[in-house]
């Protein structure tokens, strides 16, 4: 079998390959990375750092992660104590993060930003949503942000980590945040909790919350 193709340049290829489907690359990625095709470089089970750091004491209530990949952020939180969903408009990522997590008490899904499930909107406690806005052209940005504050339940938080960048860049993907796009998550009914950058790498953690 030959070597698995580099992540980084199928990604660029993927991700730039249809702009009227912004969001149809990652299907194809992610079976490629099954099939073995493609490197894959989340292939671990810890959570991200700054979610880890974030969420340092037991939790309860409901949480949802965005984007969740092959779930470790999701089990974490769960283990935490949160009843927690998770979802991917990925098909082959949610099939393999139930695979991983057999038995697990996380509710796996397939979700899509911009159509989310009705029975979803305000339903959460807790929103982390992690490096995913950031992975789609910045043609629906605004579109995908506001997927993801409506998640959020009355007195809810959002938890958003996202790479920085210092001004509008649309060579991606990825496509990091200015600080007035990590901003942007805290608009209908959300306030800012804290904005911080954290360093090496550069990171966007904001967290903030529904009144």
């Amino acid at each position: 079998m030959a070597d698995p193709r580099s992540w980084r340049s199928e990604t660029a290829r993927l991700g730039n390959a249809d702009p009227s489907d912004p969001t149809g690359w990652f299907e194809p990625l992610w079976a490629s990375a099954s099939g073995g095709d493609v490197t894959m470089p989340w292939e671990h089970d810890d959570p991200h750092p700054a979610l880890a750091s974030w969420t340092c004491a037991p939790g309860t209530g409901s949480a949802v992660v965005v984007g969740c990949g092959l779930g470790a952020d999701a089990e974490h939180l769960a283990r935490l104590g949160y009843a927690t969903t998770a979802f991917d408009i990925s098909p082959t990522a949610v099939a393999a993060a139930r695979a991983r997590h057999a038995g697990s008490p996380v509710a796996y899904a397939v979700g899509d930003l911009l159509d989310l499930p009705r029975a979803w909107v305000g339903a959460f406690d807790l929103v982390v949503e992690i490096y995913t806005v950031q992975a789609v052209n910045r043609s629906v940005r605004d579109g995908l942000t506001a997927g993801v504050r409506s998640l959020v339940a009355p007195g809810g938080t959002l938890l958003a980590i996202q790479a920085v960048a210092d001004e509008v860049d649309d060579d991606g993907p990825p496509w990091p945040l200015t600080r007035s796009e990590i901003e942007a998550f805290g608009r209908d009914g959300l306030s800012a909790v804290s904005v911080e950058e954290l360093g090496a790498p550069r990171l966007w953690r904001a967290e903030f919350r529904r009144g």
